[in-house]
């Protein structure tokens, strides 16, 4: 039950000395969360009572089911912006049929990580690479930026990607509201400095009592500068997803996108935090996939949109103590307070402090740092960066994680085809072989071939596999009278690459050539001796070590 049920693993024994820690952590997560969620439910399109409602329901449910015991769930920039990328195309964001879809897309997210999850496929997150994320999570939080800029000037800004907003944010520089741009500036620089004072001081939460008490005093919503509004009081009601949407196929692509993105964010951070925890408690990939889809299933029955675990608010939540998920539960009963009896004192919150928010939290999601490493270390994968942010910006989300994944995958497909190898030779004085491209000291025989091919053998690089061997057969000339093949990096062989092997060895029997296989690891020998190499080869040809082999060798040359 606790491998199903996590919380049984810890609040069966909670510990009197976690309390005051999870208590601390709850609340000062909470009152982090209430701003932010309705900051992030505008990036989605929605309006700010469904960050509220997304920031409750979630974390009640992930605290059950999930295996991170400081992870924050709840709505994110991210995925909000995808929401709202994929959404807006089919229904008017804001609309009652955009928040149903919105909803339902939770549902749909949720399942499909549920199955993910029991069906134990949480690896399929290693096909997106760190660069190609990096590239995309960075256009990305331009996007989400410059999107609350309209917000933040307080004037209508309708371009359909960075460049037409910022074309336009020119084109209508006159028109700024710029008591809008004053607020969400000074916003912006509490949020940005006010960690200096004390790191418990909760930025957004004095930003947004400091913009309601200006708003309020000096009545600026007379003076066109745009509010939140009535916000709805009272938790959510029980309601079930519109199943029957004429959009339901619509929305799968989006669900599947946003399942794997969540999860990749979620799991990363869930990662770092559990380091720091490890004689604690164990995280389960898979387990975590059925935390968080529970935790979208659940809530969209509650008027939840997609949700994931937080960057920010779990690094809040770590630091300041959290010990369990009580934590969690603490902070989820903070946002249910303020649901039933606080909403009234949003109506004055300027859009423009949400903004700012909105725009502080994002531009951390920024990396600098990596591609200047990539330039340093790796410039094939800064190039797979580069495409990925160019995509993203210049075309859309959709757009860019669709590319995204396609080159991680081309990038891992051809990597696969065209592996690293070596040429051997032996160091002086010892029974070692070494790479005779690093090692230029190293003993080379002129009738023997010593090749280690560091991949496994499949359809996609034999060829290049046979094309190695062919090559390097090629420059031995007529002096070659053994190849010794180095199979440690090698634990699995299929059919085409034995197929192609077989007949190299065929090939070789012919010109007088023999052929020795060496440190070839259990399952690949057990493939090899089903497959009836054994007879063709001989197993007195296979060898623990290439010494070995060579030794064997030389006793029959000597003997001939």
């Amino acid at each position: 039950m606790k491998k199903f049920l996590p919380i049984l693993s810890w609040l069966p024994g909670y510990k009197k000395e976690y309390l005051s820690g999870d208590f601390s952590a709850g609340l000062t997560v909470g009152v982090m969360l209430i701003p932010q969620g309705m900051a992030y439910a505008m990036i989605a399109g929605l309006p700010p009572v469904y960050g509220l409602y997304a920031a409750l329901v979630p974390q009640v449910v992930y605290a059950i089911f999930g295996t991170s015991r400081q992870l924050g769930v709840g709505p994110v920039a991210m995925d909000s912006l995808l929401v709202a990328a994929g959404v807006s195309v089919i229904a008017e964001a804001g609309s009652q049929n955009y928040i149903s879809l919105a909803i339902l897309l939770a549902f749909m997210m949720g399942v499909t990580q549920l199955a993910l999850g029991l069906f134990r496929m949480g690896f399929l997150v290693n096909f997106l690479s760190k660069p190609v994320i990096s590239g995309f999570t960075s256009a990305a939080a331009l996007i989400i930026a410059l999107n609350q800029l309209k917000h933040f000037v307080g004037v209508d800004l309708s371009g359909s990607n960075v460049f037409t907003i910022l074309y336009e944010a020119i084109l209508k520089f006159g028109e700024f509201n710029w008591i809008s741009l004053v607020m969400g500036t000074v916003g912006v620089l509490i949020l940005k400095n006010i960690k200096k004072l004390h790191k418990a001081i909760p930025g957004a939460l004095v930003a947004v009592i400091l913009g309601i008490i200006v708003v309020k005093i000096f009545n600026l919503n007379a003076h066109e500068v745009k509010i939140v509004g009535k916000v709805p009081e009272g938790l959510p009601h029980f309601s079930i997803p519109v199943f029957g949407s004429p959009h339901f196929n619509e929305l799968i692509p989006i669900a599947a996108t946003l399942a794997l993105i969540a999860f990749m964010e979620a799991i990363s951070v869930a990662k770092a935090l559990q380091a720091k925890h490890k004689n604690e408690y164990k995280l389960d990939a898979n387990q975590e996939l059925i935390g968080l889809g529970m935790s979208n299933v659940v809530g969209s029955f509650f008027s939840c949109y997609p949700t994931t675990g937080g960057f920010s608010r779990s690094a809040v939540n770590e630091q300041s103590g959290a010990k369990t998920n009580l934590a969690a539960l603490i902070s989820a009963s903070l946002v249910a307070l303020t649901l039933l009896f606080l909403t009234p004192l949003f109506y004055y919150l300027p859009k423009s402090i949400l903004a700012a928010i909105i725009m502080v939290a994002v531009f951390g999601l920024i990396d600098i740092k990596f591609p200047v490493t990539l330039w340093k270390t790796k410039k094939e994968d800064l190039l797979m960066l580069l495409i990925a942010f160019g995509v993203t910006l210049g075309f859309g989300i959709k757009e860019g994680i669709g590319v995204s994944v396609a080159i991680s995958l081309l990038a891992m497909i051809y990597r696969s085809t065209k592996p690293h190898y070596a040429v051997l030779g032996k160091m002086p004085d010892s029974k070692e072989y070494r790479n005779i491209e690093r090692f230029k000291d190293v003993v080379i025989r002129k009738d023997i071939l010593i090749i280690r091919y560091d991949a496994d053998l499949y359809f996609a690089n034999t060829s290049h596999f046979m094309e190695t061997l062919s090559e390097e057969v090629d420059k031995k000339g007529n002096d070659l009278k053994l190849v010794i093949l180095h199979g440690g990096s090698i634990a699995h062989i299929d059919t085409t690459a034995y197929q192609a092997l077989s007949e190299f060895i065929e090939h070789m029997a012919k010109n007088n050539v023999e052929v020795y296989l060496a440190y070839v690891i259990g399952p690949t020998r057990d493939f090899l001796r089903k497959a009836g190499l054994g007879n063709m080869l001989g197993e007195e040809k296979c060898f623990l070590d290439i010494d070995s082999a060579i030794k064997t060798y030389d006793e029959k040359f000597s003997n001939r």
